[in-house]
């Protein structure tokens, strides 16, 4: 009894625990778990070899661990951008209902997000994710042209879910605190009888 309930626990922390990987483009540096929730996963510097990237009908994919998740992209001109001030909403915030690799549009022309952002110049943008347990960010450092377009060995497809479309400013996220409080409490239960 007491290891499926230990199996029971295990299985929540991982779900609480879980996170993203932003897949395309390259982030900064390698997926850091315990930096996630901080500023560009805790990558301070931009990347040496930007992507090129296009102005538009660009795509970005992510692995999500969360079975609901709300995400957003925040894009900078600034050549070393250091704060959140430094970046504007360039893809309004989106909710999506399930797990696995997704790709979102992402479009730079000046129509599509009034960001007035031209061919050549060198941008970094931010993935804002939220699960329900904190806010996740990962960048990743781009080159913008005109005349360039995705290789076709970056695979565009979604798992399961599908986005809900763009979110009001307040996220209805339920945070699974609680369950993991409770699975402590029978853990701790069964460990003294």
């Amino acid at each position: 009894m007491r290891h499926t309930i230990a199996l029971v626990f295990f299985g929540l922390v991982g779900i609480v625990s879980a996170h993203f990987q932003l897949q395309f483009p390259p982030p900064r540096g390698v997926f850091n778990e315990d930096s996630e929730p901080t500023f560009c996963d805790g990558y301070a510097n931009p990347a040496a070899n930007r992507t090129e990237f296009p102005l538009s009908g660009g795509f970005f994919t992510l692995n999500s661990e969360h079975p609901s998740w709300t995400g957003g992209v925040l894009v900078s001109p600034a050549a070393n951008p250091t704060s959140f001030d430094n970046f504007t909403q360039v893809v309004p915030f989106f909710q999506v209902n399930g797990e696995g690799v997704f790709c979102i549009p992402l479009n730079f022309t000046a129509n599509a997000n009034g960001t007035s952002l031209k061919g050549g110049e060198n941008v970094t943008i931010q993935i804002v994710f939220d699960g329900g347990d904190s806010t996740l960010y990962q960048c990743a450092d781009l080159t913008l042209s005109n005349n360039v377009t995705i290789s076709s060995d970056v695979v565009c497809s979604n798992a399961t879910g599908t986005p809900s479309g763009p979110s009001s400013g307040s996220k209805n996220l339920v945070t699974p605190m609680g369950l993991i409080s409770w699975a402590c409490g029978i853990i701790a239960a069964l460990l003294v009888l």
